[in-house]
């Protein structure tokens, strides 16, 4: 007979994981040393499936459930009463057998019985309930159907507007989930990074999705030696001319390739994962962020630190460039700095969040940033006040990212109206209008947390994933449902090319697809 032994490492590791697929990337790397799972073997592991620790307390439920409702004969009662982890199960079949009991009794009266039972007027009273229930059961089918036909309608119009198989490519190589992909900004290669220590360049023929058989990619491997576990690779940019792929990784490096895939420069001063990673415009530096609270900017030519900022009490989570050599950064300390290459004190710093900041972006012309944090507000931020400019209160739960459209002044597209988009982990996307501060519109079809938004180049369309496995494309105009695809996993990432007509998403189950967007 086997036994069974569960460890606190072996639930410290499950809780850990769960953590790390549900986008916590920073609590996943605290609890994970503060658990001591590091040190532990069950890091050897790290094969397990997505979703594992939520697959045994389903597991772990369904058990109870049998346990409760089995009789002594061997037979289970139907009980439709849920069960739950945080509260108790309340099992109506007592009622519900009593019931049966009196209705049993009722049976076996003979019919002289139960008119002898029936007090004056009861059999007319009855007729007429009869009647009226009569009357009530057709009113309630009657308004089933109308409710059925409005379904339908709703179910046609959905489908008509599915993206279709034909129109889709997958990706297929990553072992395990991808968490981050990115079109190159000059050629048709597509770039993602995985929990499997791998990165990979896929190099996409002219003719999708109409291209039949697999599509071969590069691998970039980020092995350490100094780590039993596989790393993930948890952000990657393209710099201007697409000539170079840089990543950041969990063992903390960054590492910058070519476009073919040769590794040149590992970047190794940050001490803790890095969860950010860009390149400024000009291309001779790049920005990276990571746990251990510092932002570095790294000399492109050389590969070496041009300057270190160790401004921030808490782990850094984003950082954006403003220009060529300001930056800002954002942390778990709720505080905002705005830093300068060459300068040892931030030029400004924005105080107001009353949680972890995890993202901020600079609008097109660099002159707004919008940020957004776990205290369910975004807030936009102008370098000439000290307090925010508009303070964004429409969210229900923790704001995950932020997006502005390449439009407005100091775009492409000058003449369209900037707008801001956020997703956030009560289901939402909103867009809002900056210059007064007002949601524009709700986006609220989602059922899981949205974990990314994208606009279309032309700022004509933004599209969004979530844990759900949907991917939304909606008109930033008007707020209608343009186009709908579901996935086969969970969405963490998705991204348009830079001619509008390919949109990647990468998932959960490890792969990513690439869909012809015709709009």
């Amino acid at each position: 007979m086997s036994t069974m032994n569960i460890t606190s490492d072996e639930v410290n590791f499950l809780v850990y994981k769960y953590l790390q697929e549900s986008g916590f990337q920073h609590s996943a790397f605290t609890f994970f040393n503060e658990s001591c799972v590091a040190k532990s073997e069950v890091v050897s592991h790290d094969d397990l499936p997505h979703g594992t620790l939520i697959s045994f307390l389903q597991k772990g439920l369904q058990y109870m459930e049998v346990e409760t409702h089995l009789q002594d004969d061997g037979t289970e009662l139907n009980c439709s009463e849920p069960f739950s982890l945080v509260s108790a199960h309340v099992c109506q079949l007592k009622k519900k057998s009593d019931k049966a009991s009196k209705a049993d009794k009722d049976v076996t009266m003979t019919p002289a019985k139960k008119e002898s039972n029936n007090v004056g007027g009861s059999a007319t009273k009855s007729s007429v309930k009869k009647e009226k229930d009569k009357d009530k059961d057709v009113k309630m089918k009657d308004k089933k159907d109308k409710k059925d036909k409005e379904k339908d309608k709703t179910d046609v119009k959905l489908n008509t507007l599915e993206i279709p198989e034909s129109c889709v490519t997958t990706l297929k190589g990553h072992k395990n989930e991808v968490f981050v992909c990115s079109w190159n900004p000059k050629y048709p290669m597509l770039a993602s990074g995985s929990g499997d220590s791998t990165a990979r360049i896929w190099t996409l023929p002219t003719d999708l999705p109409m291209s039949k058989g697999q599509i071969n990619s590069i691998v970039l491997h980020h092995d350490n030696s100094s780590l039993h576990k596989s790393i993930d690779v948890t952000t990657l940019d393209w710099n201007h001319d697409g000539s170079l792929l840089a990543t950041g990784s969990y063992d903390g490096y960054a590492r910058v390739w070519t476009a073919k895939g040769e590794l040149m420069f590992v970047l190794t001063q940050h001490q803790a994962p890095i969860f950010s990673l860009k390149w400024n415009k000009k291309g001779d530096y790049l920005l990276s962020g990571s746990v251990d609270k510092t932002s570095i900017v790294w000399d492109i030519n050389t590969g070496s630190v041009k300057q270190q900022f160790e401004f921030h009490s808490a782990p850094t989570l984003d950082i954006d460039w403003r220009n060529n050599t300001q930056f800002a950064s954002c942390s778990t300390d709720r505080l905002i700095h705005i830093c300068e290459v060459g300068r040892d004190r931030p030029i400004k710093t924005f105080e107001g969040h009353d949680d972890e900041i995890n993202a901020i972006k600079w609008d097109p012309s660099g002159t707004l940033l919008a940020s957004c944090s776990d205290d369910t507000t975004a807030k936009i931020w102008s370098l000439k006040s000290e307090d925010c400019v508009h303070d964004l209160k429409k969210h229900s739960k923790e704001i995950y990212t932020i997006k502005w459209s390449p439009t407005g002044p100091g775009s492409a597209n000058p003449n369209m109206n900037l707008v801001l988009a956020s997703a956030s982990f009560d289901s939402t996307v909103k867009l809002w209008d900056v210059e007064v501060g007002s949601c524009i519109h709700n986006f609220a079809k989602h059922s899981d947390p949205v974990y990314t938004v994208s606009f279309s180049p032309n700022g004509e369309y933004l599209a969004s994933g979530s844990f759900d496995k949907f991917l939304y494309i909606w008109s930033v105009k008007d707020g209608s449902l343009v186009k709908t695809f579901k996935g086969s996993g969970g969405i963490f990432d998705v991204s348009w090319n830079t001619t509008g007509d390919k949109l990647s998403a990468c998932f959960s189950n490890s792969t990513v697809s690439v869909i012809d967007v015709k709009i």
